[in-house]
């Protein structure tokens, strides 16, 4: 039983594989014009900076081949070692509530597939991205360059420390759980600047937070919840 289970797995795969090579740019583009209308706008964001960053991204080169027939569902989709991509709606969300300008420079914890650094590449002046995993970051870092995005710095490295020779930040937007408010990060967040994260322990919930620095104390908003896969590394430690 377990065979044939995993044999249609596979099958159904090759299957969405297919449909997605015969797709041309055209009807993808199609979807994320329906993705952007129907998940986010509708939803209630309508910052039409955000919204055509949103229209403008390729999602579907930002996941592997066999998931590229559904890249514009509204739900998360794996991209490889125990890692996904956000659902779109999750994505402008998180971008929405740290209220970017043009000249803003942001940190993001949590590189993935590198899509969220694109939708911040359109929006602000400098990403840096960080991702723990090499393979990612590798890969995050050549599928960004490829698509133009001059703006974007990708390093491999543990999130929970930052990147301090680039500090202050305008913005930190943190895509993995983490069961506190990593201070280190917060040392490097501007005065009067914004972080947003998943904030909790447990595994299959967590609190979206959004966090303002002001006068050095730290002003914390919680907006929905949410599940996201944990931040590893040295904050692993911290909790042993």
């Amino acid at each position: 039983m377990v065979k044939v289970i995993m044999l249609l797995s596979a099958a159904l795969l090759i299957i969405s594989h297919c449909r997605a090579a015969e797709k041309g740019e055209e009807a993808f583009r199609e979807e994320r014009e329906r993705m952007v209308k129907e998940q986010i706008k509708a939803r209630g964001i309508d910052d039409p900076r955000l919204l055509s960053a949103m229209g403008k991204v390729p999602r579907h080169l930002f996941v592997p081949p066999e998931y590229r027939d559904s890249a514009y569902e509204d739900r998360p989709l794996p991209i490889g070692h125990g890692q996904t991509i956000s659902q779109p709606y999750i994505v402008a969300l998180m971008t929405h509530h740290l209220q970017l300008k043009p000249t803003d420079r942001v940190l993001e914890i949590g590189t993935g597939s590198g899509y969220q650094a694109a939708v911040l590449a359109e929006l602000v002046k400098e990403v840096y991205t960080i991702e723990i995993i090499p393979e990612l970051a590798r890969e995050a870092s050549e599928r960004l360059k490829e698509l133009g995005y001059e703006n974007v710095h990708v390093k491999c490295g543990d999130g929970f420390f930052g990147w301090p020779e680039h500090a202050p930040f305008d913005a930190i937007i943190i895509t993995c759980a983490a069961p506190e408010v990593p201070s280190r990060l917060v040392d490097q967040l501007r005065e009067g600047g914004r972080m947003i994260l998943p904030l909790g322990a447990d595994p299959f919930y967590q609190t979206l937070t959004l966090i303002t620095k002001r006068d050095g104390k730290l002003e914390k908003r919680r907006i929905t919840g949410v599940v996201f896969v944990p931040m590893i590394g040295e904050i692993e430690k911290r909790r042993r």
